[in-house]
């Protein structure tokens, strides 16, 4: 049987993710209703999390329906790339948002993705095209409350960023994220970082294939409870820009795949 292609939005866990879901969900239960027309699908990917995440989210799948909620669980965990990837590639909407579920963006604002989506100019190549969240616009009063030390990584990630993968995007680290169906297929199908940098590889391989992508400004709060580690986590994210940059490069990792998109 085919799947009506529905709008749909995919959850990913990070952070205190059991209390996170509950409050995700409801706010998404609230918007469906304001919205009579608005049909959806979630994905719950659980990355091997040890705080009852899929008992959670296994519950809701009972109360909305399986067709509404589903639950992806992997035993081991495989990052926040990895775990976005299979749920996107689960996914049978015409639609697709990205979106972490700690509550850092408001579901409200899936609005204004859509919209950027509409704004952008078409025709779009192979109904491609992406609308992103931004805190850019945040930017200044975000510096003013962090260290020294971790403004200093963010102005260089965010240099190594656009001198190595992505130019004309200020922030690609929102996990606030629209893709049409299309997009969404030939991303993730081609997508090798699992960890935190997957989002520039992402978008590296969007602007490679000239997809046009929107970025919007978001409502944005800071969450407490990161699991990133200032120091070691731009490490790891500098050394994966690098490997994006070289492997694409030299041919190790290729801009096309044999996998069917459907």
């Amino acid at each position: 049987m085919r799947l009506e292609r529905k709008n749909f939005f995919q959850v990913y866990m990070i952070l205190r993710a059991r209390s996170y879901l509950l409050l995700y969900l409801h706010t998404m239960k609230s918007h469906v209703k304001q919205h009579n027309s608005f049909t959806y699908e979630v994905i719950v990917v659980d990355d091997g999390s040890t705080d009852q995440t899929t008992k959670v989210a296994q519950k809701y799948s009972k109360q909305f329906g399986s067709d509404k909620v589903r639950v992806l669980t992997l035993v081991k965990n495989r990052g926040k790339g990895g775990a976005i990837r299979m749920g996107v590639l689960s996914s049978t909407g015409k639609n697709i948002l990205m979106a972490d579920a700690d509550g850092a963006t408001k579901f409200a604002d899936l609005e204004k993705l859509e919209a950027g989506l509409k704004d952008l100019q078409k025709p779009w190549p192979d109904n491609m095209a992406i609308s992103c969240g931004s805190r850019a616009h945040l930017e200044k009063e975000s510096v003013a409350q962090r260290s020294y030390v971790r403004s200093f990584l963010m102005y260089g990630f965010h240099f190594l960023v656009w001198f190595l993968c992505v130019r004309g995007i200020r922030d690609t680290q929102c996990g606030f994220k629209l893709f049409t169906r299309e997009a969404a297929l030939r991303l993730f199908t081609l997508l090798h970082i699992d960890r935190w940098a997957f989002d520039v590889e992402l978008l590296h391989i969007a602007q490679h294939f000239s997809i046009p992508v929107a970025e919007i400004a978001v409502n944005w709060t800071e969450i407490d409870g990161s699991k990133l580690v200032p120091f070691w986590s731009w490490l790891q994210m500098g050394r994966d820009l690098l490997f994006i940059r070289l492997r694409y490069l030299t041919g190790a990792w290729k801009y096309e795949s044999h996998q069917k998109e459907n």
